[in-house]
């Protein structure tokens, strides 16, 4: 008997997808808060065995030679484990977008009109090293009524597995079809031209990865897709700024968490203040091990040995690791221009005390979260009150930012008449 092929399980297991979207899309809030709930029980109930398949992975990956960045990301420990479970009660406890009512009014001819939020459908996401994703993304998903197809990376394959088993058990002891979570097999890059090609079962594709991920999805595919692309994030220290925050904020955003997307990737420093600031700063990074890239301005007023000289390519440039760039502006304008230029429209912040500055940064740099005084790494969608998110999307459609439960319905209108004609 032959082995089935991609080129028929994959449109078979989207389809499935597709059928339990249905049935999930109007599943009551109940229903959903307690699938959630279980899973998160099954989860601190069998963290052994997460944490086991997880070191598998971990192990395997770093024999294949795996970057030290995608390593740290695919790391799943005790705390780790249990901050899952938690998230998952988090999305329990939020409030149910399906249904909600955005707007109501009426128009000239009596109708009534509501506009509703609901769900997307099948929404399938396409993911490197994260095994956390494989939960975390069901979880909003299916607290927003919809099913999700989820195309991780063979280095979690392990540890996702044992986390999608027990999502299945729970889904199952509640009625409702397993295919809500939907977690293919490990396929080649080149056999992802059969997935982006199930437009008939999948309404919307998520690509979270490098930049040759993104640019592969989106150039196979005609499912509308939301790239979650990487993240360039600037901070920008103007003339006014208080320096000893602008220290803690600088190195913290670079230091606390270097592999996250909201990591500060570049420091832009005023002229003004750049000979006293820029040696506190280069001197700071070091003592926390970040490694820093200057350019010939800024080089030239650091303390010898604290930094070396960047490259043309170290601006623009996502290093997912402690690295970061650092570059002299001569204002506002200039700190701008550099973002126009060398950012991705995900997080850029600037450090002040001249509000009309600000004002203006804010004005005029419309990436997904702009920030004043603050670290970049506040584009978060906990941190920014959303509760959970999906990921953070740098693509300005109906989502820009993170993507919390909102983020993963729609709208739609519900009319009501006394019969009227037209």
């Amino acid at each position: 008997m032959s082995m089935p092929t991609t080129q028929s399980v994959i449109p078979e297991m989207c389809g499935l997808a597709k059928s339990a979207a249905r049935v999930v899309s109007v599943l009551t809030t109940a229903t959903k808060n307690a699938v959630l709930m279980d899973v998160a029980e099954r989860v601190i109930r069998h963290r052994g065995q997460i944490a086991e398949a997880n070191r598998s992975d971990v192990e395997a990956a770093r024999r294949a030679g795996l970057g030290d960045a995608k390593v740290r990301r695919l790391v799943l420990d005790d705390a780790g484990i249990m901050q899952l479970a938690e998230g998952l009660r988090q999305v329990a406890g939020l409030p149910d977008p399906v249904g909600q009512v955005v707007r109501d009014y009426r128009t000239e001819s009596g109708l009534r009109v509501r506009r509703v939020r609901r769900p997307l459908g099948v929404i399938c996401m396409i993911y490197e090293a994260r095994p956390a994703v494989t939960l975390d993304a069901f979880a909003l998903a299916f607290k927003a009524g919809n099913a999700v197809v989820l195309k991780g990376g063979r280095e979690a394959a392990g540890t996702s597995s044992v986390l999608a088993a027990l999502a299945h058990e729970s889904l199952s002891s509640h009625g409702v079809p397993r295919a809500a979570l939907t977690v293919l097999p490990p396929i080649e890059r080149d056999q992802l031209p059969v997935l982006l090609a199930q437009d008939k079962s999948i309404d919307l594709v998520i690509p979270r990865g490098g930049t040759e991920l993104i640019r592969f999805v989106a150039a196979h595919t005609r499912i509308p897709t939301i790239q979650h692309y990487h993240g360039i994030c600037h901070i920008f220290v103007d003339e006014s700024a208080d320096l000893d925050r602008a220290i803690e904020i600088c190195v913290t955003a670079k230091a606390g968490a270097p592999a996250t997307c909201n990591a500060a990737e570049c420091v832009l420093v005023h002229a003004g203040i750049a000979r006293e600031f820029v040696p506190r700063l280069a001197h700071a990074m070091r003592a926390r091990g970040v490694e820093v890239r200057a350019e010939a301005r800024a080089a030239s007023l650091a303390p010898a040995g604290t930094v070396t000289a960047a490259k043309d390519d170290d601006f623009g440039r996502e290093f997912l690791d402690l690295i970061v760039a650092f570059k002299v502006v001569d204002g506002l304008d200039d700190a701008i221009a550099h973002i126009e230029r060398f950012g991705s429209m995900h997080t850029e912040a600037i450090l002040t005390r001249d509000e009309a500055n600000a004002a203006e940064f804010c004005r005029r740099v419309q990436s997904s979260c702009t920030l004043v005084n603050a670290s970049t790494r506040f584009n978060d969608g906990f941190q920014l009150g959303l509760g959970a998110e999906i990921g953070i999307s740098t693509t300005p459609l109906h989502a820009f930012g993170p993507m919390g439960l909102e983020e993963l319905t729609i709208t739609r209108f519900i009319a009501e008449g006394t019969g009227q004609v037209r």
